[in-house]
């Protein structure tokens, strides 16, 4: 269970959008997903990282009601979800991997169609699928077939799609996988807009990048099980890792060394290689104070750079494998 994750959060409320616990999956006597459990509130999103067979895809088609899991609860906005789960699915927008649109036709015929599906009345569907093909930036080629589209502009759809119906819960299976920069960043920042407007996301990635900079907490899967989950931050604090801080100085760095040997939250400190390096406990608060010491020493800091540890780290050490292995 989630409880016993170290670094994981206790927080259970009937506020959150998504809930579920002890979720449980088993392929011809193999586990795939063991007592796998995790929440999400409401303008927060939540990346499920895991290499290749973690479990990643089996959780998410129980969470949408695709697949009938073994055991375990899910409840979407308080309502329960299962396979024939009409109410809580509706507050769900699944963008899977794989494309899922009609590449003949437009993105406005797309939209048209997929928002019948979603049961839209007359009245709001063209209002909606307008308002839709603006926030995903398709607005200029809206009317040309979808096959004309560059692999960006098809991501771009299809998660247009999955946000037809005013989702409260978006999941998103990879949704920037072969795309270029360019367009992976409209992606990212759509994310970001729609999670700052109160949308709970649900989001995999095999890129760490977009993990750390969309994410706000973090399940790490690994062989069907939940290893850590938390904040960048806290996952970090997991695997004992510390930040750095260098320091270079024209002279005076001894002393500065001394001066803030004493100063709460450095582990270390140590003059190597014509500068000053510094083992701490967490460099963005610890900053200000470190530079105001060495200034108080006499010596005048030439250049400043920071090392935090990140997210692949983490993996690495929990997993054994690198993200996209």
């Amino acid at each position: 269970m989630c409880a016993n994750i170290p670094g994981m959060s206790n927080h259970i409320s009937t506020s959150n959008v998504l809930e579920c616990s002890g979720l449980q999956k088993t392929f011809n006597g193999n586990v795939a997903v063991k007592d796998v459990g995790f929440h999400i509130d409401a303008g927060e999103t939540y990346g499920l990282l895991g290499p290749n067979g973690a479990g990643k895809t089996t959780c998410i088609s129980m969470i949408c009601g695709i697949l009938q899991r073994d055991s375990g609860d899910i409840t979407v906005c308080g309502e329960p979800l299962d396979i024939g789960s009409v109410t809580a699915k509706s507050s769900i927008g699944f963008v899977p991997q794989d494309l899922a649109l009609y590449p003949d036709l437009s993105a406005r015929e797309n939209m048209m169609f997929f928002a019948r599906l979603y049961g839209l009345s007359k009245t709001t569907l063209r209002r909606r699928v307008d308002e839709v093909i603006e926030l995903v930036g398709l607005t200029e080629r809206a009317d040309d077939q979808a096959t004309e589209y560059s692999g960006g502009m098809k991501r771009r759809l299809n998660i247009g799609i999955g946000l037809l119906h005013e989702p409260k819960l978006l999941i998103l299976d990879e949704p920037t996988v072969g795309v270029d920069p360019q367009s992976r960043n409209a992606i990212l920042e759509s994310i970001q807009r729609l999670s700052s407007e109160g949308m709970a996301v649900l989001y995999t990635t095999h890129y760490m990048e977009e993990a750390q900079r969309l994410c706000d907490r973090i399940g790490i899967i690994d062989r069907g099980e939940l290893r850590a989950e938390g904040s960048q931050r806290e996952l970090v604090s997991l695997v004992g890792e510390r930040d750095k801080i260098r320091l270079e100085s024209a002279s005076g760095l001894e002393s500065a060394s001394t001066a803030l040997r004493g100063l709460n939250g450095i582990v270390e400190a140590a003059v190597e290689n014509e500068g000053l390096s510094l083992i701490v406990d967490d460099a963005r608060s610890l900053l200000p104070q470190i530079i105001a010491k060495v200034a108080e020493s006499g010596a005048v800091i030439t250049n400043v750079a920071v090392t935090e540890p990140d997210l692949e780290t983490v993996f690495l050490h929990l997993t054994g494998r690198a993200l996209r292995d």
